[in-house]
């Protein structure tokens, strides 16, 4: 098994330290999760295909130290699961994570003390469909980067086109603006969302060439990356008052 794909895996959830807990399935040649950050502005659902591992939940509760073990490892490792025996059958307990001289091994959560990400009952209408390509990820990076104190982007419309503004308030401030390529876009009220999350998204995504940011008027973003065996969803909540 490569460790690389899976630390790319992680780094997809994860996004930095934001979601650390989480439960990954691993059913057939795929391994996926659901994930909510701490403050419940960001919502995502992760698979990646190609995995050759047996059927089982694994409650990650504390995927820093997950990280931690497997920068021990070599590149080529083998994982296996500890299993004890229930009432009702068998409970996995902990992986236990080897290369060719040594080994690690990780303690699983109990899946009951793990959060559950919400189903979305309904997803709004995207009026707004920004390009995302290398340039924009690169730009969008450097601008949070230049402003670091500064936790907000607004996407602005009007009928000359689109803007994605960090650092955007009515009075005049520090801030970066980035005119944007859309698919399609309709003239909305300015709405927006949480920089650090969003640029956590692209950084773990950096690799992806291409994707499209969709935006509602009703408070939501999207963006989806597909890039080798990964397909990657995000969902974005809007910020208040900003």
């Amino acid at each position: 098994m490569n460790k690389h794909s899976l630390n790319r895996f992680i780094d997809k959830y994860y996004l930095g330290g934001n979601c650390s807990s989480v439960v990954i399935n691993s059913s057939e040649d795929i391994l996926s999760t659901r994930f909510i950050t701490g403050d419940k502005n960001l919502l995502g659902e992760l698979t990646m295909t190609g995995w050759k591992f047996e059927d089982a939940e694994l409650g990650v509760y504390n995927t820093e130290q997950l990280v931690r073990l497997l920068s021990v490892m070599s590149e080529n490792i083998s994982m296996n699961l500890t299993k004890v025996k229930t009432k009702n059958g068998e409970k996995v307990v902990s992986l236990k994570i080897s290369d060719s001289v040594s080994n690690v091994n990780y303690m699983l959560s109990d899946l009951s003390v793990i959060s559950t990400p919400p189903n979305l009952k309904s997803i709004p209408d995207f009026e707004v469909k920004i390009k995302v390509d290398k340039s924009f990820m690169t730009k969008f990076v450097a601008g949070k980067g230049a402003l670091p104190d500064t936790d907000n982007f607004t996407v602005l419309t009007n009928d000359d086109g689109v803007k994605v503004v960090i650092g955007y308030a009515e009075i005049n401030t520090n801030r970066v603006t980035l005119p944007v390529e859309t698919e399609s876009y309709d003239v909305i009220d300015k709405v927006s969302f949480n920089a650090n999350l969003f640029r956590d998204v692209l950084v773990a995504n950096k690799e992806c060439e291409s994707a499209t940011l969709e935006v509602s008027s009703q408070g939501l973003a999207r963006i989806n990356f597909k890039v080798d065996e990964y397909d990657a969803t995000y969902y974005l909540v809007a910020e208040q008052d900003v």
